[in-house]
């Protein structure tokens, strides 16, 4: 598994939203065998650290010949962005482009837990 970088927030004391859309995305269905196609959009809410985008191009592209099922790669990606990065908000949107007449979408979220005073 790619290695997914970071960089320090320039802004940590804002709460801004950061997008990165990856129109690219594929990997294979693990019960036919078959390509699977889609965008993967990242949202998120940087704490301490924003995430590098070559190594989370790199990140995504080692799916690509992996079997993986639309719900597992999109917690997935969730578990090892939110690992990578600590966010204090995180979504991770699946957008898979249709195959047998049926097109699918699945959504992660994560948000960081406040620490109470």
């Amino acid at each position: 598994m790619a290695e997914i970088e970071t960089f320090p927030n320039p802004h940590p004391k804002r709460d801004y939203l950061i997008r990165h859309v990856a129109p690219e995305y594929s990997s294979v269905c693990p019960r036919t065998g078959q390509p699977d196609f889609g965008t993967i959009e990242i949202e998120y809410v940087a704490d301490r650290l924003c995430l590098e985008l070559k190594s989370l191009k790199l990140y995504l592209q080692t799916y690509r010949n992996e079997g993986v099922f639309y719900e597992d790669v999109v917690n997935r990606i969730l578990d090892d962005l939110v690992a990578a990065c600590k966010p204090r908000w995180l979504k991770v949107t699946g957008k898979f482009n249709p195959r047998g007449g049926i097109h699918s979408t699945v959504t992660a979220e994560h948000t960081k837990r406040r620490r109470r005073a």
